[in-house]
């Protein structure tokens, strides 16, 4: 008999099940129209940037052309692509995009491109082209050899601003990850970080030339600048040996050769200038009494005051200050200045180096005929540089040099030493930030010759979790790179022949590695095994070294795991000595070698 309470059913869902049913719909409508509206957007946004990317190129030619008229526009179009970018992804759907996993690192990434290139455009871009319809861009206040300073504070203002701008911009381009993005997207971002950090330091650059040289090139005085020029075949930590000295005058913007001198005349010391403790724990007391090795010295501030005594207790007098250049700052300047005869050699820009640093140990075998044909490459770039090159061209290959490191400025003047050592010029360790690590690896010879012609070096950084503790991971790989006959086919000048007990052709070199303010080795290895070190402090750093012998075609593999206080940031810059050829960069998974 059939159950009184029974309904009968009219074909309908319950209610809530209708309800469900209905929401899910409307979820899934409310999903595809969001999905379509961030496409539509995000397509947009790409495309806005990619016109950003090619407008900035365009830029840069215009500027460096002096074609201000051009460069109006082009600055206009990228403003309005990159505030277009902004906007369109800078809405409450994106933003919810932003969150999600997996996808959500690439819509992160997308918008703070975006609010960087915006940023960019109107917080640098604009100063910039007003400096630049202030200046003549065709001189740039040289004239006969003398620099015109006035200029220089009426631009000051506008390159701090520029120069802020891009300083913001360069940290926050650096804090995306790409690694967690798609490989294109990561491919742009990484393209648009190299452009960014370029132009904050060119920028830099620019904006401390501007403080600094008006009281620097003797606007308020005559100054006195010792200039260290150093030789890359023969390394030490802030690029190589010191080859050869000379002692510049600046007076009222104009610069003058006054003297010049060779290693010849600064016989070693019998008591050694007072050094740090680190110094002395990785070097000994040679860099306080020779001056070849006071390059050694891992922070330019004391390197730079240690050579200016070295001067004043040889020649007397007053020293201001103390630029120290390697030897391929003379590659970058004659891009601008042409062919460089110099001795029994004619130089151009492809081959001045391997002449320096190498072909003329082959045709010069007296050492002091070298240091004499030394003397007349650095006063023949020289002159040439303060009289025959385009100042605009010269400006941006002074630059790039600084950009890799290649030049360091000392001031003995404490306000100028401050702005100096907290720039890339100044050579100073820089100071750890929030979420942001540096470590180093400096190179230098212990073999007493000119074989660093033919090292090669790889860095690599890694950073994550090793026994649940927060790792950096540091790997140097060092290649001797010389024939295999390098014994008997280079001249014995350049391989020592033997003098410090390295036999020909091998190549020692003692390399320093310094991990994160902080933290400590967990890990040291050379090739995989345990070999014994050096270690010393540099301010809060610890650093370890290894003294490495490679013979021709040798390579070896040095890995230190640092942990503690800020290891393990995902952010962590790599300093390094200035090499011939420049160390290849990258970053890897780590892979706990502990």
């Amino acid at each position: 008999m059939p159950c009184l309470n029974a309904r009968v059913s009219d074909g309908r869902l319950p209610v809530r099940r209708r309800w469900i049913g209905w929401t899910i719909g409307i979820l899934l409508t409310l999903l595809v129209l969001a999905i379509g509206w961030v496409t539509v957007r995000g397509i947009g946004a790409v495309d806005n940037l990619q016109q950003v990317a090619k407008g900035a190129s365009q830029l840069k030619q215009s500027i460096g052309e002096g074609d201000l008229d051009g460069a109006e526009p082009i600055a206009d179009s990228i403003a309005r692509n990159a505030a277009s970018a902004r906007e369109l992804t800078s809405d409450p759907v994106w933003h919810a995009f932003a969150v999600l996993p997996w996808l959500g690192p690439n819509f992160r990434a997308v918008s703070e491109i975006a609010e960087v290139a915006d940023d960019v455009s109107s917080d640098a871009v604009r100063p910039l082209l007003e400096v630049a319809d202030d200046i003549d861009l065709s001189s740039l206040g040289f004239t006969n050899g003398v620099i015109d300073l006035a200029p220089f504070a009426a631009i000051e203002k506008p390159l701090g601003s520029a120069s802020a701008s891009l300083a913001a911009a360069d940290e926050r381009t650096k804090r995306i990850d790409a690694d967690a993005t798609l490989p294109p997207l990561a491919d742009a971002i990484r393209e648009m970080r190299g452009s960014v950090t370029q132009a904050a330091t060119v920028v830099g650059s620019l904006h401390g030339a501007s403080v600094l040289l008006p009281t620097m090139l003797g606007g308020e005085g005559p100054r006195t600048y010792v200039l260290a020029m150093q030789n890359n075949a023969e390394l030490r930590s802030s690029g190589g040996i010191i080859g050869s000295i000379a002692l510049l005058r600046a007076e009222g913007g104009r610069v003058t050769l006054e003297n010049q001198a060779s290693t010849r005349d600064f016989p070693a010391l019998d008591v050694p200038l007072p050094l740090s403790d680190t110094t002395v724990a990785l070097f000994e007391d040679r860099p306080g009494r020779f001056l070849q090795n006071i390059t050694s010295i891992p922070d330019f501030r004391e390197a730079g005051e240690t050579i200016a005594a070295r001067w004043v207790g040889r020649f007397g007098g007053q020293v201001d200050g103390v630029i120290a250049v390697d030897a391929l700052v003379a590659e970058h300047l004659m891009d601008v200045t042409g062919d460089l005869a110099f001795g029994p050699f004619t130089a151009t820009a492809d081959t001045v180096t391997s002449i320096l640093l190498s072909e003329i140990y082959a045709a010069v075998p007296d050492p002091t005929v070298q240091d004499d044909i030394f003397a007349l490459a650095a006063s023949g770039l020289f002159s040439a540089a303060l009289s025959g090159g385009d100042p605009q061209a010269l400006i941006g290959a002074l630059a790039d040099a600084a950009g890799e490191g290649r030049i360091r400025i000392w001031s003995a003047h404490e306000d100028e030493e401050t702005l100096l050592a907290a720039s890339a010029l100044g050579g100073a360790i820089p100071e750890d930030a929030d979420g942001v690590s540096h470590v180093g690896v400096l190179m230098n010879d212990g073999t007493g010759a000119k074989m660093d012609y033919y090292t090669r070096a790889s860095i690599a950084t890694a950073v994550g979790t090793c026994d649940g503790e927060a790792t950096t991971q540091v790997r140097v790989t060092w290649t001797n790179t010389a024939p295999a006959d390098a014994a008997t086919a280079l001249p014995p000048y350049v391989t020592g022949d033997g003098f410090y007990g390295v036999p020909p052709g091998t190549v020692r070199t003692l390399i320093a590695v310094y991990g994160p303010e902080g933290a400590t080795p967990s890990h040291v290895d050379r090739d995989g095994a345990e070999d014994g070190v050096q270690t010393a402090m540099l301010g809060e750093r610890s650093v370890v070294q290894h003294e490495v012998l490679l013979a021709p075609g040798e390579s070896t593999t040095i890995t230190v795991e640092f942990q503690g206080t800020g290891a393990g940031e995902r952010l962590t810059e790599v300093l390094h000595t200035p090499l011939i050829v420049g160390p290849e960069l990258s970053r890897d998974t780590l892979r706990c070698a502990s």
